[in-house]
């Protein structure tokens, strides 16, 4: 079916996620958000179908079927319709438009790209491992090698990334990265000294923080599949040894994260381990699993000290794409974490509508 006209922004805003994106990645969002006209009598969607979409009811009624043949009915311009339609994969429910209605049809790998790339936004850079005197002296691989970060990737990995790293000297006001760009590597300053800016909305650009020997950054926009949020200047002459995309996905990310089934996270959950909800509070009071703890990605930093370092977090949302950034991020700061195995709708327990709740 042709896409119809685009959605009106106000009526985007009172969605649930969209209205919690910044206002950039909303406007990138509206621009692919359209209106589809659904005559009564018409098919949404079936079950078993596999469409990649995240649909939104706005005017008239749907009927939505479950494989059990269990009905429930659906009225645009509720609060449940602020929410999307069931939204498993592949589809559990058939959905009918029982009179006339108006949809729209986000691409939901796109509005859980933006979700993520939203909620790590401000925090490309790995925090500074500095003593609080300032202190930075030693060995810049020594430093990387004590880190938390690397005491759960196999010593074999770590030596082929060391292998596989790349010098790149740079001079005084050399650009690392730019905001916006795409993330293609991921960088250990080996000498010298760098600043991190972001562009205001204003135009003026602001200084988030500076960098040092031993310090590792990039790696926020490769775990999101988003662009970089953050511009990396040189402030002096120096070093950098960088790692490719691929590199670290395979020699990094991989081995710090730990996926799991739904089952075996029910399993672990009983034995003491604890579901961590890392979508938005809207998203997770919309449904989720019971009784999880939530704390959203883009918070996750400043409150991961109030966590159990004696405990295993099972990290969830609604694909797997926050939820891996969220553990990489606890295992960077030596917790323990696991994911669950293609979010909850990969699980089967998506949807704030008629849809199961773990």
């Amino acid at each position: 079916m042709n896409p119809g006209a685009l959605l009106d922004a106000a009526t985007l805003r009172t969605l649930v996620p969209p209205a919690a994106l910044n206002p950039d990645n909303f406007q990138e969002l509206a621009g692919k958000a359209y209106v589809e006209a659904i005559p009564a009598g018409s098919t949404l969607f079936r079950a078993g179908e596999l469409d990649r979409k995240t649909v939104y009811l706005l005017e008239g009624e749907v009927e939505l079927t479950s494989a059990q043949r269990v009905k429930t009915t659906v009225q645009g311009g509720t609060e449940l319709a602020r929410h999307p339609l069931v939204n498993q994969q592949p589809r559990q429910h058939t959905a009918i438009a029982r009179t006339p209605c108006r949809v729209t049809r986000l691409d939901s790998d796109l509005l859980d790209i933006l979700l993520t790339w939203d909620q790590l936004a401000g925090i490309e850079v790995e925090e500074i491992r500095a003593d609080e005197t300032g202190s930075r002296e030693g060995d810049w691989m020594t430093r990387i090698l004590q880190s938390r970060a690397f005491l759960q990737v196999p010593p074999t990995n770590i030596q082929a990334m060391f292998m596989r790293m790349q010098e790149l000297p740079l001079a005084a006001g050399a650009t690392v990265i730019r905001q916006g760009d795409e993330g293609d590597y991921y960088y250990i300053i080996r000498s010298g000294k760098a600043k991190v800016t972001r562009l205001a909305r204003t135009g003026s650009e602001i200084t988030l923080a500076q960098l040092a020997e031993g310090d590792a950054f990039g790696e926020e926009a490769l775990l999101s599949e988003a662009q970089r949020n953050a511009t990396i200047t040189m402030l002096t002459d120096g070093v950098l040894m960088r790692l490719s995309k691929a590199d670290f996905n395979s020699l990094l990310k991989e081995p710090m994260l730990s996926r799991v089934s739904l089952e075996d996270a029910r399993r672990r959950v009983a034995e003491g381990a604890r579901w961590l909800d890392v979508r938005l509070d809207s998203e997770h009071a919309a449904g989720g699993v019971p009784e999880s703890l939530c704390i959203p990605l883009f918070a996750l930093r400043l409150k991961a000290d109030s966590l159990d370092p004696a405990t295993e977090y099972i990290c969830f949302c609604d694909t797997g794409r926050r939820s891996s950034a969220a553990a990489f991020l606890l295992s960077e700061r030596g917790l323990r974490t696991s994911v669950l195995a293609g979010g909850l709708i990969g699980a089967g327990l998506s949807g704030a509508v008629a849809g199961p709740r773990a």
